[in-house]
């Protein structure tokens, strides 16, 4: 099936996001692919720690902007971000546009608009949070140019489709730059990780593998004739779908949204398994791999350590702010524990509990405990 304009634009989008995964100064020019797709001033990427801590990358037009915000104190005069904090979008994972958060007469009077916005020729603008790791959100936020009309449902969907793939790619991207790890040869970098790389060439053979790789390997997750295979019946088949559609030069399988493997390792931790398509047209840092067409990245997590909400939220359909309640009650912390984790009403927080009960068919927290065990965590 041949692929029509938007949707070939769209998977150039994509493929930048995965460029960027293991090379983290490609973001800025992967979230201005991002930008263009919508036909915006730019977009920007925001991650907050469970320390509050917190670290921004712009695309090259907003730069000036983003040294405006942090240096003059609008962080503190953001009406969007303060709205959207407060209504629970960081936390639910919902897409939202300026019509959810602020009146067309506030955008017309608050200075936050007037005095910042427009100045820096800023119109409407739109996010998504996501979970790229259990403990460190991320918004993924457009920008509109001064004129555009607010962003239609139809975006907000569009949105929130790329801001699954941004999630994936910077499961790795964190690491490096948390680890200080971007100033090394990609190889030393990749060496250094504490999660495990394997890098495939077209055949699907490994070409690359790093030492946190290699200590997983042996039990369920094996490499034989320099293929990587998972020994669980399900899950073997699936990464041999998965590593066979990435390993193709038509990346258009990579529109759909990603989900991962789950592998059992042992009576003590799980592996969680995930696939990172390749450009062949490789950046500087990438030619390592020169021949390279997927990266699989495998996350051990123990078994008495709460799951990933993103992990949850994709087993089990649930939004994500109902996966981020349900993995740390799933771990066993009290509603109250969990909502001071999260930074949210104790009120707000056994509502979730709530809605997660009656989605997946349960009535008590030693249920979701055992359901998490059953489902996501063995």
């Amino acid at each position: 099936m041949d692929t029509g304009p938007a949707d070939g634009r769209l998977i150039a989008v994509i493929e930048s996001i995965y460029d960027a995964a293991s090379d983290p100064l490609r973001w800025p020019q992967a979230l201005k692919a991002i930008a263009d797709q919508f036909g915006d001033a730019g977009a920007l990427l925001m991650w907050r720690r469970a320390d509050n801590s917190y670290a921004t990358i712009v695309s090259p037009d907003l730069v000036e902007a983003q040294r405006d915000y942090e240096a003059n104190g609008w962080m503190m005069r953001d009406t969007g971000a303060l709205r959207a904090t407060e209504r629970g979008y960081f936390f639910s994972g919902h897409p939202y546009a300026t019509r959810h958060l602020c009146s067309e007469q506030e955008i017309d009077t608050d200075s936050f608009f007037v005095q910042f916005r427009i100045r820096h020729g800023l119109g409407p603008f739109a996010g998504v949070a996501v979970s790229p790791d259990a403990e460190i959100g991320v918004l993924l936020s457009l920008q509109g140019k001064v004129g555009r009309r607010d962003y239609s449902d139809a975006e907000l969907d569009l949105l929130s489709r790329i801001g699954q793939h941004v999630e994936k790619s910077l499961r790795l991207t964190i690491r490096l730059i948390d680890a200080e790890l971007a100033k090394f040869g990609l190889g030393d970098a990749l060496a250094r990780l504490g999660i495990g790389v394997f890098v495939l060439d077209s055949l699907g053979r490994v070409v690359f593998c790093n030492p946190a790789g290699q200590a997983l390997l042996g039990g369920d997750l094996q490499i034989a004739r320099d293929r990587l295979r998972i020994r669980t019946g399900a899950s073997g088949a699936a990464i041999d779908d998965m590593i066979a559609l990435a390993a193709r030069d038509d990346h258009r399988h990579v529109v759909a949204d990603p989900k991962p493997i789950l592998v059992s390792s042992g009576t003590t931790s799980r592996l969680v398994v995930y696939l990172l398509p390749i450009s062949p047209q490789a950046s500087p840092a990438q030619m390592l791999f020169s021949d390279a067409r997927t990266m699989v990245l495998a996350i051990q997590q123990k078994l008495d350590e709460p799951a990933d909400p993103a992990v949850i939220r994709d087993v089990l359909g649930l939004t994500l702010g109902e996966a981020r309640v349900a993995a740390l009650v799933g771990a066993g912390l009290p509603p109250r524990d969990a909502a001071n984790r999260l930074g949210i009403a104790e009120d707000t927080a056994r509502n979730v509990l709530k809605r997660v009960f009656q989605k997946v068919g349960i009535s008590r927290q030693s249920e979701l405990v055992g359901l998490l065990a059953r489902l996501v965590l063995r």
